[in-house]
């Protein structure tokens, strides 16, 4: 058991859900990687005049997805592809193929990863820690336009 000591907890805070703000992210990855949307997410909270609330992003994908994910050591990217690409190696006799054969692994590391994410938002900016960034991870070996859909619920100014 936690000694109750080691815990602290802000108060409750409370705000009426009275915005609903969408916006359609088209993202043009250059093939199989990460790329940052931490900045652009941020603009979209802004530019919807966020107070406190919610931010989510939808990836309308089946072999790229979404992540939150340490943005201070790039090395931390590479090991993080390097444990996808071990759970889901192309040529492993995958039966589907029709796109070649990074196309079911791709399909297997976005099932591992995910297709939304939920960021609070609290007084105006995404509640994020300070070496998180939020990445769009792309499974297929040549570039693809990828489209987000942001979507932030809550209170605005």
């Amino acid at each position: 058991m936690t000694p109750a000591k080691s815990l602290s907890r802000t108060p409750p805070s409370a705000v009426a859900a009275t915005t609903i703000v969408s916006s359609l992210l088209s993202v043009q990855t250059p093939g199989a990687g990460f790329t940052d949307l931490t900045a652009e997410v941020a603009k979209f909270v802004r530019e919807a005049g966020a107070r406190e609330g919610a931010a989510t992003l939808f990836i309308r994908h089946t072999s790229a997805s979404l992540t939150i994910q340490e943005n201070a050591d790039p090395t931390v990217l590479d090991d993080l592809t390097t444990a996808l690409n071990r759970a889901a190696p192309e040529n492993a006799g995958w039966r589907h193929d029709t796109e070649g054969p990074d196309d079911m692994p791709a399909h297997i590391k976005t099932m591992l990863t995910a297709t939304a994410l939920h960021v609070p938002v609290l007084g105006g900016a995404l509640a994020l820690g300070t070496w998180q960034a939020i990445y769009l991870i792309e499974h297929r070996a040549r570039p693809h336009r990828r489209e987000i859909v942001l979507q932030f619920i809550g209170s605005s100014a």
